[in-house]
């Protein structure tokens, strides 16, 4: 299951990460988000160990969302040392989600 992210936790989690992070902005009420989240689920789960996938409620951290530039949701980011180094907008297949970080691996 992908990490919650919250201002909170968020340096330490993303900023100071050693992996990459693979982040979905995201909300309640986002049906796309809803459809997509099982599948991000299953990215968590195939990139244990490997990277950090978590998941940031757009609506609850909305600085954050502001400071990457977040427009519309779903939006997937890939974070490596601190910067952002890809990023979609909208659902995308397992395959594809998990391919967004794979190079960065």
């Amino acid at each position: 299951m992908a990490m919650k992210i919250t201002s909170a936790n968020f340096n330490e989690v993303v900023k100071e990460s050693k992996v990459p992070v693979l982040i979905d902005f995201w909300a309640d009420w986002c049906g796309p988000c809803k459809m997509f989240a099982p599948v991000f689920d299953e990215v968590a789960a195939e990139l244990e160990g490997k990277a950090v996938v978590g998941k940031i409620n757009v609506d609850e951290e909305p600085d954050l969302a502001r400071a990457y530039r977040v427009m519309s949701i779903p939006t997937l980011v890939v974070v490596k040392d601190g910067e952002v180094v890809k990023r979609n907008v909208g659902a995308l297949s397992k395959k594809d989600a998990v391919g967004m970080i794979e190079t960065f691996l």
